[in-house]
């Protein structure tokens, strides 16, 4: 039983960042953000979207329903809803339905419904064929109401539909969760869930990352098998090179699969490098040539040269293995891959809000970052890991008091590495 007071308190909250500034609330893009600029934002999210759309049986696309989980202002609902002959959306704050009804006017075949926060009573059961949430998992304090939210999702699925959702994957805390700092849930306990809801696991990516990316399809009648499955080549992930290093940001592989069986997915199939069991994280759709991609995170215990590659589905051998070569992992190179306001990220290098989010990669101690503006000491230096591969570190600062406004020079340190000084602006 879901506690009504919880959902009270979720409507209560987000009611309130609806009314005070939604489109920052939803896109963290800056405060007051017009239409456009905030509709904008969402162009990423929607292309991820309709890459996964490709699993959706071949038909008449008008002729197919999609349900958006906390549609919030219609960010989301808006340009998928060309996909669609019909597309609904579901949230918890009806400040944020009054403006997705404003946002969707001239889309008469998208809807907006105020919700509960934890279930989609309103559906009937096998009525859509796309199912799909963002930003919305991670902000939602309960795991009882994440976990009722997939098996609502499964329930109202047609045969063969898809559900693509966004979960808060970083590792547990003993912290409190709220509304705003949602609860976390372990890569695994998401495959768990799909086992016993006889959901086809076909993605699991970004695992411990605050955006962790799940597919699952709810199983149709079996398309029978047109011949022997075959690995026909192996690449890396990242690139066409036939090669990988046991570590580091590409430690990945891609398997291209000839007739790899149809109900095929992540729990059922189990692949060893070199005699190592490795991670499956994505099997895509089809190809135009039949091929199917399996990615793979290798083993860091990964020797190097040629090592075995080998896939079983259901404990049996699925095909012959194949040959890869393993390389030495390059050495990290440190780098800083943005700097931007701490609140207004879209602002980029000018600093309006006395707070700095840097990002960083590859630090090798990154318990020795320091930084200066202009040899004054920043202040309130905060570091979070957001994804440990490659890795990549946020890191949170305030700007030294008393700084002018006009072009400052920011200068960081990891130990006795200095980076190039960079510019930002005070305004």
């Amino acid at each position: 039983m879901i506690p009504p007071d919880l959902t009270r308190q979720m409507q209560e909250d987000w009611n309130a960042r609806a009314r005070e500034d939604a489109g920052f609330y939803v896109a963290f893009g800056r405060r007051d953000q017009d239409a456009e600029e905030f509709f904008e934002t969402a162009r990423e999210v929607v292309r991820g979207l309709e890459w996964e759309m490709r699993r959706l049986a071949p038909g008449n696309q008008g002729a197919r329903r999609a349900l958006e989980i906390g549609c919030g202002p219609g960010r989301l609902l808006r340009p998928l809803s060309r996909r669609f002959g019909e597309i609904h959306g579901v949230d918890v704050s009806d400040e944020m339905i009054a403006r997705a009804r404003a946002n969707l006017a001239g889309v008469p075949h998208a809807h907006v419904h105020h919700s509960s926060g934890a279930d989609l009573a309103q559906f009937a059961d096998d009525s859509f064929d796309f199912v799909y949430s963002y930003a919305v998992f991670q902000h939602i304090p309960s795991r009882e109401v994440v976990f009722n939210y997939l098996r609502e999702a499964r329930r109202v699925l047609k045969p063969g539909g898809v559900l693509r959702c966004q979960i808060n994957g970083l590792p547990e805390t003993a912290a409190r969760y709220d509304t705003w700092s949602g609860v976390r849930i372990p890569a695994g306990d998401i495959a768990g869930f799909a086992r016993q809801s006889d959901l086809q696991l076909l993605a699991l990516e970004g695992r411990h990352t605050q955006y962790m990316w799940t597919t699952m399809r709810k199983p149709a009648a079996p398309v029978p098998q047109r011949g022997a499955a075959r690995i026909r080549r192996i690449t890396n992930a990242h690139s066409s090179e036939p090669v990988a290093p046991p570590r580091g940001r590409f430690a990945s592989i891609t398997l291209w699969i000839e007739n790899l069986p149809d109900g095929a997915e992540l729990n059922g199939l189990r692949i060893t490098i070199g005699g190592l069991e490795a991670v499956g994280t994505y099997i895509g759709p089809p190809e135009t040539d039949g091929l199917q991609q399996l990615n793979v995170l290798l083993p860091e215990q990964t020797s190097t040269g040629l090592q075995p590659v080998e896939v079983f589905w259901n404990g049996a051998p699925l095909c012959a293995g194949k040959t890869l070569r393993v390389i030495p992992p390059p050495p990290a190179v440190p780098r800083i891959v943005s700097i931007s306001d701490g609140i207004n990220l879209a602002d980029g290098p000018r600093i309006s809000t006395g707070s700095v989010k840097l990002t960083l990669e590859e630090a090798p101690k990154i318990e020795d970052f320091e930084a200066a503006i202009d040899g004054r000491p920043v202040r309130d230096i905060d570091i979070f890991c957001a994804d440990p591969l490659p890795p990549r570190f946020e890191i949170n600062f305030q700007v030294p008091e008393g700084l002018t406004q006009g072009v400052h020079q920011l200068a960081v340190r990891l130990g006795r590495r200095r980076f190039p000084a960079a510019s930002i602006e005070i305004v």
